[in-house]
């Protein structure tokens, strides 16, 4: 792989359910503001456009969940930087808005939000469970997962990114993507739907939709050796 690859991990979990596989493939991280050693960028534009001045001209930069959209907007703003784009269950908008019924209810977003606010420590069992309801091994990846999460962020961290959940909308900035663009996304995601990858595709000119069969929102824990062939194969090609 000639092109440096850096991966943005997803929301609260942080790098560590990711690092086997960024590992195997060469690559590095850029963490979500506010994780790790990144100062809180609240603005989600603002995030973007900071990840973009860092990254280095031709990356492949790929982000899963949360990550991913905020990768996708890197790749909108700074096109010169982003030479190819992977999108790990990826979506235009998390939440269901006009015309687009593919995501969350408003509401229900709104529970889970008041919910983490109140005890985030007790409610991030239930939403990795969550997240892997209907993939084949959902029981050991939903284990593996929790064992592997990094520190918790603090709350205004975590509403943060709560917030760019509810309000971020990147139909737009998808239409404005150049960079050969994979979307990896499991067939029983429960939590970015399949319909939302698919839409999202028909939205990236000439980007291409691979789907990981009995598989949830992480198919690099539930099919790692499979995620990292057809990424590599992506990258390579």
């Amino acid at each position: 792989m000639s092109a440096p690859l850096y991966f943005i991990p997803g929301w609260f979990l942080g790098r560590g359910p990711l690092a086997a596989a960024v590992d195997a493939l060469h690559g590095q991280f850029f963490d979500l503001p506010g994780y790790g050693a990144e100062p809180l960028i609240a603005d989600f534009d603002a995030a973007a456009a900071d990840i973009a001045a860092r990254l280095p001209a031709g990356s492949t930069l790929c982000g899963w969940s949360l990550g991913a959209q905020l990768a996708l907007a890197v790749a909108a703003l700074a096109p010169e930087k982003v030479g190819k784009l992977v999108l790990v269950a990826g979506t235009a908008s998390f939440v269901q808005r006009e015309g687009w019924p593919h995501g969350m209810p408003p509401a229900m977003l709104a529970e889970f939000t008041t919910g983490i606010a109140a005890d985030a420590e007790a409610m991030l069992p239930r939403f990795v469970g969550g997240f892997n309801r209907g993939d084949a091994r959902a029981k050991a990846v939903t284990l593996q997962l929790l064992k592997l999460t990094d520190p918790r962020p603090d709350a205004t961290v975590l509403a943060c990114g709560l917030e760019w959940l509810r309000s971020v909308d990147l139909r737009n900035a998808a239409r404005q993507v150049s960079a050969p663009t994979l979307l990896l996304h499991g067939a029983n995601d429960p939590l970015m739907p399949l319909p939302a990858a698919e839409a999202l595709a028909a939205l990236i000119p000439g980007a291409r939709l691979e789907v990981f069969a009995d598989c949830a929102h992480a198919p690099f824990i539930s099919t790692p050796a499979d995620f990292v062939a057809r990424l590599t194969a992506f990258v390579n090609a």
